[in-house]
Parts: C-alpha cells; structure tokens; sequence
C-alpha cells in the first residue's frame, strides 16, 4: 500500500526545511480502531508506556504522569474517551512488527520521492488522547512528522532556530537530560504563531527542534508520531552539546548553532569525544529527563484517573521549578 496521497515536489523538496502539512492514507488501514488501539496497549511494555494528565489552561505548565497500575486495554481507552489523559507508546515499531512495517514504507515512500531526504534511525511513538487534551509548548529533538489518524486537534507552530521562543541554554539542558523537552513559555509568542487545523489524514512536519503546542478538539485523537536521525539532524544536536561544553569548560559566548561548515564538524568532533571521556569517568549516560508519577490510571473517575496518596492535583511547583530551572 502506498501511504502518501498526492504529495507534490514542492512539498517532498520542503522535507525539514519549513513547516508542511501534507496528505496521507494511514487512517484507511483499520490499524487504529479502538479494538486495535486496546490489543495494543495490552501487548505494549509498561516501561514504554508513558501516561499523562494536563490542566485546562493552555497558558499554564500542569502536565503530571501516572502509572497504569494493571488497568486492561479497554479500559485504558475507557478512560482515554471520557476523560482527560495522553498516552504514548513509545518505541512503536521495535514491538509491533506490523507497524513496523508501516513505518518504513512511509519513510522508504519519502527518501523514494525527495533525494535530498534521509531518514535514518527510525522510531514511531502511538499517541492517543482524550477530548480537549493539551500538549503544552515543547521542541522534539529528532526530525519528528505528525501523521494525524483520528479526530481533529489545532497545531501551533513557533519559529525555528530563534532564541526568542526555545533558548539555546534550553535546548542543551533538554539533550544532557537536565530537562524534559518542555519550554517556557509566553503568550506573546501567539503573535508569531502559524495555527494549524489538523485532521485524519493529515500529515505534520517542521524544522528540528520548532517549537510547538497541541490541543485536542471535542474528540478523542490518534496520531502516528515518527522521529528520524540523519546525518544534518545528528550534527544539530552535538552542535547544541559542543556548544554547551565550550561555554562551561572554556567560557565561550554567542555560539553559532548551525549545522553546516567546518566549524560544526569540529563542534561535532569535540562533543563526541567529551561524551566519551564523560562515560569512562563516570560510566553514566545521558538519559532523557522523566517527572515523577503522580496518579494512576481509573476508568471511572471523572477525568480518567485518580491522584496517588500524598499527591495534591493542584500543585505544579516542582515541574514549573524544573521549567524555571529554579
């Protein structure tokens, strides 16, 4: 099957360059019925399941995490329907063979049609999310694509590489883990938004590390999220952690980020031996930033979960702290 569906040179020849919404077909393949969506997460690792619960204000940081606690398939998309959570199945397609499939057959669709297109290291995350769910403003590190499967949600889109709306200092504490990928952020941003409408069949994709928020309409939502590491989008992140060493070891300011010329492939050089200098040191490896579990999953209560004991649902301070970098 061929999942991309009318795609123009135009749009192939803007992969990774600039934001594109574009078509696809994955909402066809009956893959991603609720039937499907609960045999999966009954099949899926506990350790790569990751679930999230948010507040109503998109302007205010309240995202926390929880904990399945032995709840069933069907009962995760109970609650997922008539409540207010947001689950990813990470690590998709090292799992589920079948949709593993799928995730090479879009992106061999890709590199087939644009040349300049490499997609290397590949990896899908599920997300599914209830009604009106919120996905505060954050970056992904990797090359990330949105492929929108069911109901519809609104995507903003800030600019790219601009200091103003995810600081370098930010993005090199979200690659050391000292951070999650969340940013700060501030309703002035707003003036410099694309807004985008997005439904099934619907494809997502901007430059690495765009920063970016989501909010669920009236419906519950599936998307397939794809990352993919390329030679450029590698360069991007050492560049960020030679940048980070350099400012720390020798003092440096105003560091260039780009991901082109000599200077990078030294900035690439240097990062990766620190790493390993770091690791025979230390014997730790940077893992990416985790908060800490505050409810478990409850198909019956009203937003789909309950707060654990001792955990007040109203108090954010340690995660805006971690945010603030207080």
């Amino acid at each position: 099957m061929q999942y991309l569906q009318g795609w123009t040179k135009p749009e192939f020849d803007v992969l990774e360059e600039a934001v594109l919404v574009a078509k696809h077909r994955l909402h066809e393949t009956g893959m991603f019925t609720d039937d499907a969506l609960a045999e999966l997460i009954d099949r899926h690792p506990d350790d790569y399941l990751t679930i999230a619960a948010m507040g109503n204000d998109e302007n205010k940081f309240e995202w926390m995490t929880g904990k399945r606690d032995g709840a069933s398939g069907k009962e995760m998309i109970q609650a997922l329907r008539t409540g207010k959570i947001w689950v990813n199945l990470i690590c998709l397609a090292r799992y589920h063979p079948e949709y593993a499939k799928i995730l090479n057959s879009l992106y061999d669709e890709l590199e087939k049609n644009a040349p300049r297109f490499q997609a290397k290291y590949r990896s899908a995350n599920l997300l599914i999310s209830s009604p009106n769910a919120i996905v505060y403003y954050h970056i992904d590190l990797p090359v990330n694509m949105l492929w929108h499967i069911r109901g519809e949600k609104r995507v903003w889109v800030y600019p790219h590489f601009d200091n103003r709306f995810a600081s370098q200092r930010n993005i090199e504490r979200a690659i050391l883990g000292e951070m999650s990928e969340d940013m700060p952020y501030q309703k002035w941003f707003e003036d410099y938004a694309l807004e985008f409408h997005v439904k099934p069949g619907q494809m997502m994709t901007w430059p690495q590390h765009s920063p970016h928020r989501v909010t669920n309409l009236d419906t519950m939502c599936v998307s397939l999220s794809t990352e993919h590491r390329n030679q450029r989008a590698k360069r991007r992140v050492n560049v960020h952690l030679a940048n980070h060493y350099l400012k720390k070891h020798f003092g440096l300011k105003d560091l260039s980020i780009r991901p082109q010329g000599w200077n990078a492939c030294a900035k690439e050089a240097y990062a990766r031996a620190v790493q390993v200098v770091n690791k025979l040191l230390t014997a730790k490896k940077m893992e990416p930033y985790s908060y800490r579990k505050r409810f478990v999953v409850d198909p019956n209560a009203e937003l789909g979960y309950r707060m654990l004991d001792g955990e007040d649902a109203t108090d954010f301070k340690q995660e805006e702290a971690i945010l603030a970098n207080v």
